[in-house]
């Protein structure tokens, strides 16, 4: 599968636009928490791997392929795979919605809880 590009047709989306490739890119699996094992600096293709819950090396691959593609990572001169400037931007913009998903899990809980979401 092609990796998603602004300005071209993507899965759920004929209009090109950046936002729906963006959102096809990073909706396959296992892309995004690419991106989030690396936020923290580079690491070797085995690191990744096993930070990523030793995923498919072949699934590893085509996400690191797509995302060098996409400029979101670089492969270092030592042969490690590090965000580019482009990728931490990226790591950057998901803070409010991981701050919103922590909200979002911390109300579905409220109101599992016995008498949680009552009002009186």
């Amino acid at each position: 599968m092609a990796s998603p590009t602004p300005g071209q047709p993507v899965r759920g989306s004929t209009t090109g636009r950046p936002l729906m490739a963006a959102l096809d890119l990073f909706g396959r699996r296992w892309t995004l928490r690419v991106v989030w094992e690396l936020k923290e600096g580079s690491l070797g293709f085995r690191s990744l791997q096993q930070r990523c819950d030793n995923m498919s090396s072949s699934v590893l691959r085509q996400r690191l392929l797509e995302l060098v593609d996409a400029c979101l990572v670089e492969q270092t001169p030592e042969g490690q795979y590090a965000l580019t400037a482009l990728g931490k931007d990226a790591h950057r913009a998901f803070r409010p919605l991981v701050r919103w998903s922590d909200g979002w899990a911390a109300e579905l809980a409220e109101r599992s809880r016995p008498g949680g979401g009552e009002q009186t």
